[in-house]
């Protein structure tokens, strides 16, 4: 994915993998094929473009003890 991938029409939601006390929220956006994840108190902050099989790898990694 190239720097000038447009994502201002992007439809955004809270991941369900975010935590509920409210300071971990993540934010998707589905891509098709990819996976946009960026973090809903920065949304300006960068955003991570994922293949499904990253973004697999990326939530086992989050979920892990």
């Amino acid at each position: 994915m190239g720097s000038s991938l447009d994502l201002t029409h992007v439809q955004w939601r809270k991941s369900s993998y975010s935590g509920s006390s409210g300071g971990d929220c993540v934010e998707v956006a589905p891509l098709t094929p990819h996976i946009a994840v960026r973090d809903s108190k920065n949304p300006r902050g960068g955003t991570l473009i994922l293949s499904p099989e990253a973004y697999s790898a990326f939530v086992e990694h989050l979920s892990a003890p």
